[in-house]
């Protein structure tokens, strides 16, 4: 994918209506996920009382299982193989246009309708799937989502900190300037090093940092 160094993208949609569904603060998402995943491990140990134990637990393991989910979507969604014109265009949509311009500040997140129905959805599942425990799971699935948003808008809009966190910068700058082959993770390389998609030089992201 082309790679162009501007901090605004252009229209998708004649629609002004749809348009302005594309774009949104990154406050907004973070305060929709942050609030929703406070909200469902607090019900869930408050008003559900399953206990401080498996809610804490629960709540851990499903901020752990985003990190996998957050790889399978950037890896076979976000990157699927755009063999037709509408895989081509959905995939543009999605995540294309933020290739082609990965500084737009209102194009790193969801915007607040689509948040919230990704997040009703999610925990929708979770509470389908495991009951009143689903909460706690969701709850830590969302916030690790949020986190994931936060620490995506951060690498794309500010420069890199000169300390351990450094390294998340480095490893999102090899997707978008080494290939984009390689290193889905976001929040953490984790899964890349599981499944043997890390670049074969990360030596050279290095060179391709970019600063705010």
């Amino acid at each position: 994918m082309a790679k162009k160094d501007v901090t605004e993208s252009g229209r998708l949609f004649k629609s002004p209506v749809l348009e302005a569904l594309t774009r949104t603060h990154i406050a907004f998402p973070l305060t929709i996920f942050y609030g929703v995943g406070f909200l469902a491990f607090f019900g869930s140990l408050v008003w559900i009382g399953i206990g401080v134990v498996p809610a804490i637990s629960l709540f851990l393991v499903g901020a752990f299982f985003f990190t996998l989910v957050e790889y399978l979507v950037h890896r076979y969604f976000y990157h699927m193989e755009a063999d037709t014109p509408r895989k081509a265009r959905l995939q543009y949509l999605f995540h294309g246009i933020h290739h082609d311009h990965p500084r737009d500040k209102k194009r790193l997140a969801l915007p607040p309708l689509m948040s919230v129905l990704v997040a009703a959805m999610f925990v929708g599942l979770f509470r389908l799937l495991m009951g009143t425990y689903g909460y706690a799971f969701g709850g830590g699935f969302m916030t690790g989502y949020a986190t994931y948003l936060l620490a995506h808008y951060a690498i794309h809009v500010y420069s890199p900190p000169k300390n351990a966190l450094g390294a998340i910068w480095k490893h999102h700058n090899l997707h978008h300037f080494v290939g984009d082959t390689g290193a889905f993770g976001v929040s953490s390389p984790l899964w890349d090093h599981i499944f043997g998609t890390m670049p074969k030089d990360p030596r050279s992201a290095r060179k391709t940092v970019v600063k705010a």
